[in-house]
């Protein structure tokens, strides 16, 4: 069953939180402290991983928060190790990790790293300064200088491949979303090719700043992304930034909150119960938790459940998640 009306939704919030209320949950084993991998300042990782941290902290009493990081391959390497609570993938660098293809440690299965709860799907966009005359991937000029993000996150891993599959020559650099930003606004980048939830921090501080244009994909340009890549179809609602005065095509990648497998059961059961029980207080900390509900659950065909997170969603959401999926079974 899949929960998709008002109704619905508001059952779930009520029965999960009394589930949860009055201090009936056994805590044995459970953190004095947490942090939550996110990635760099003027992202969507650190605003919404920070806020879903804070709020965790808060309703359950323990100290926690988000922690600056290079993005989802580093974050699957810190939740697998312990390192880190939780943390925050893509699917495809999820895949990747549990491959052993992860580009910080090669070789090593980051089996360790469990899902946790849906979060939102990652849109690919690419943004120029309106003065550069940059309106389309193909105006994009042999040599271009295109920031894409923290070394080792979603963008990085993914938007160069995309842009030689488009055939675009590109000279490739790297850094924090703001930081890029900046140095878009400075004339040191041509182009800044995103891969983060909408909308993005830095694009919306830019759009405050100067006139910037928000690029989309052509049909065919898309066809040939999808055809190549673990992504799918994506528009970006015109209502998402000033700039845009239409929706705008894209392709997107699934997000999925991860917590380390060796986490006490009933302790993830209560991070996903704060969570997923109010999802209005998740749009108070990022619009992209627009998606972060619980029929989303069916996301995930990549990370074995954390069986805390398999148990709330199988009790609040009719999740028919096999054993096979969920650690330790």
């Amino acid at each position: 069953m899949k929960l998709t009306s008002i109704s619905a939704t508001f059952a779930v919030a009520v029965s999960a939180t009394a589930a949860f209320a009055g201090g009936h949950v056994d805590k044995t084993g459970w953190p004095d402290s947490f942090t939550v991998g996110t990635a760099s300042q003027g992202g969507t990782y650190f605003a919404y991983g920070s806020g879903w941290a804070n709020l965790v902290a808060e309703e359950l009493g323990i100290s926690g928060g988000g922690e600056v990081t290079g993005g989802p391959m580093q974050n699957m390497a810190l939740v697998h190790t312990g390192d880190a609570a939780f943390g925050m993938t893509t699917m495809g660098p999820a895949a990747e990790s549990l491959a052993g293809t992860n580009p910080i440690a090669p070789g090593l299965q980051m089996s360790g790293a469990c899902a946790m709860f849906p979060m939102y799907q990652t849109p690919f966009s690419v943004t120029a300064l309106a003065s550069s005359g940059i309106e389309s991937i193909a105006d994009i000029p042999a040599g271009a200088k295109i920031g894409f993000g923290p070394a080792g996150s979603t963008s990085d891993t993914y938007f160069p491949r995309m842009m030689e599959e488009l055939g675009v020559d590109f000279e490739r650099r790297n850094g924090g979303w703001t930081d890029l930003g900046g140095q878009l606004q400075d004339g040191l980048l041509d182009v800044i090719a995103f891969a983060a939830g909408v909308p993005v921090p830095a694009v919306s501080q830019l759009e405050v700043q100067t006139d910037v244009n928000i690029i989309e994909f052509t049909e065919e340009e898309q066809a040939k992304i999808l055809d190549a890549f673990p992504v799918s179809q994506f528009s970006i609602a015109s209502s998402t930034y000033t700039t845009l005065e239409a929706d705008a095509r894209s392709v997107s990648m699934w997000n999925f909150a991860i917590a380390n497998c060796n986490l006490p059961e009933s302790f993830v059961e209560s991070v996903v119960d704060v969570v997923m029980s109010d999802n209005e207080r998740m749009m108070n900390i990022h619009k992209a938790a627009r998606s972060t509900l619980p029929e989303n659950w069916d996301k995930n065909g990549v990370l074995k459940w954390h069986p805390g997170a398999a148990k709330w969603f199988k009790e609040n959401a009719g999740a028919d998640i096999p054993d096979g999926m969920i650690h330790g079974m």
